[in-house]
């Protein structure tokens, strides 16, 4: 008795499991899908756009300077500091965890800053033997632990900063702006040791270190003391500086271009790998989108906005926009694309399956720490250069609150797993346009404080509930 041949269904059920990867998808299809994942609790930024929305246009509506172009761009300069501080925190909240530190490390960044412009680049007889050597200790010590962690570009920042402490280069405003940076990391590395390898929870190490940072620069600065800064040029515009015409048109094409190559780029490589992809009329829409509001912010700011024209002229692009783009471009790829990235994911969704999949959890921990405190030193540099000093409260008062607020409002979770760098540039333009428009309307501090509270709560609780509609969904 012969038998009858069985033909094989493991085709076919390759294709039954794996049919989304190699499925195309129509407008309706994928428009629909969108829908679904939102109504599963998969908010992303949604509510802080709209939120943006709704106050550009109640603030529109109740003040006659609000949408004015000199008010705009000064709106970039007035939250750029917070923003930047709040792109460095969103790695360590995918992580699941925090650092309150972040706002008075910058501000001993900031100090040490203003110190070495000030003092000519005499920064042992600027800060005393005492707190000098301190910082020379801190920076071995975060070569060893970077190193013994295999974290290269924490121990290579670390050593540039031993390196300007140490051989004292005199004064010049690009020294000032590496040495910040490098301070940042030579914190970031202590911090991140202290969470990852010692075990404190996060919450205590940097609650300690936010008191102990203020004490820093109180001591760096004075209390009630000031460091000007305001006399170098480069430092100064920072902040209050814009791109010329011509740069700020060169600007939009390299970013406007570069968006639209990776995207279209990316789009076509799935199509011509049979893998499922969105419907090539809404990329265009999505690209086009951008491409067009990029061009026409561009012309707008390349206009002169000075408020008395005949005297002066006030035009281009502001710098701190270059500086975010920068910020978001890298912080981006390296999150979304990078075994790096995929491994801050895996350990913030699951620490313990991270680890058995051969993920190297403390390295991680402690190196998100280190990327937190050296951008928190370039919110630094914007914040100070705003104000064209640095003050005993450098860093302090609401400074961190505000930062970790614009990454939950812009929809990085407070639970780990969940999250992208350009939330806190979204949830940083929210809270910049809450504190720029309530000033226009001559609220006081208190008001301020209040209602970006309840934007904070609000945003919290957003993200508690999508969280809970996702699990039930799941």
């Amino acid at each position: 008795m012969t038998e009858t041949p069985i033909k094989s269904s493991e085709p076919d059920s390759a294709i039954a499991d794996f049919g989304i990867d190699t499925t195309s998808r129509t407008t309706g299809e994928a428009i629909g899908d969108y829908f679904r994942r939102l109504r599963g609790g998969e908010l992303g930024a949604v509510p802080a756009l709209l939120g943006l929305l709704v106050l550009v246009l109640v603030f529109t509506g109740l003040s006659d300077s609000f949408l004015t172009l000199n008010n705009i761009a000064n709106l970039f300069a007035q939250g750029g500091g917070q923003t930047i501080i709040a792109m460095g925190i969103v790695p360590v909240l995918l992580l699941g965890e925090i650092d309150l530190s972040a706002g008075t490390a910058s501000g001993v960044c900031a100090s040490i800053l203003a110190l070495h412009w000030t003092q000519h680049g005499n920064l042992l007889g600027a800060m005393g033997p005492t707190m000098f050597y301190g910082f020379v200790i801190g920076a071995v010590v975060a070569i060893a632990l970077c190193a013994w962690m295999r974290i290269w570009i924490g121990a290579a920042l670390s050593a540039v900063a031993l390196l300007v402490l140490l051989v004292g280069f005199t004064n010049n405003p690009w020294v000032e702006i590496v040495l910040a940076i490098t301070i940042g990391a030579v914190i970031g590395s202590i911090t991140g040791a202290l969470v990852s390898k010692i075990g404190i929870p996060s919450f205590v190490v940097t609650l300690a270190l936010f008191i102990a940072w203020y004490g820093v620069v109180l001591a760096l600065v004075g209390e009630g003391g000031t460091i000007p800064i305001r006399d170098s040029k480069v430092l100064f515009d920072v902040a209050n500086g814009n791109l010329g015409t011509v740069a700020s048109w060169v600007l939009f094409i390299v970013a406007g271009g570069g968006y639209a190559v990776v995207v279209l780029f990316r789009h076509f490589s799935r199509l011509r790998n049979g893998l499922v992809a969105q419907p090539t009329t809404l990329i265009a829409i999505k690209v086009g989108a951008v491409v067009v509001l990029g061009a026409v912010a561009t012309y707008l700011l390349t206009i002169n906005r000075s408020p008395n024209p005949d005297l002066t002229t006030i035009s281009g692009v502001p710098w701190v926009v270059p500086i975010i783009l920068v910020l978001l471009v890298v912080g981006t790829f390296v999150l979304d694309r990078t075994r790096y990235g995929r491994h801050v994911y895996a350990v913030g969704g699951n620490k313990e399956a991270a680890r058995r999949a051969g993920v190297k959890v403390d390295k991680i921990r402690m190196s998100v720490f280190v990327i937190c405190s050296s951008v928190a030193a370039i919110g630094a540099i914007v914040y100070s250069s705003k104000v064209g000093s640095v003050d005993g409260n450098a860093g302090n008062g609401n400074t961190l609150l505000f930062a970790v607020g614009a990454a939950v409002i812009g929809g990085t979770s407070l639970f780990g797993g969940r999250g992208r760098i350009r939330d806190a540039v979204i949830g940083g333009l929210v809270l910049a346009t809450v504190q720029n428009g309530l000033g226009l309307l001559g609220y006081q501090a208190d008001t301020v404080n209040i209602i970006t509270g309840l934007v904070l709560l609000v945003a919290a609780a957003v993200d508690a509930l999508s969280r809970r509609r996702a699990a039930a969904a799941r």
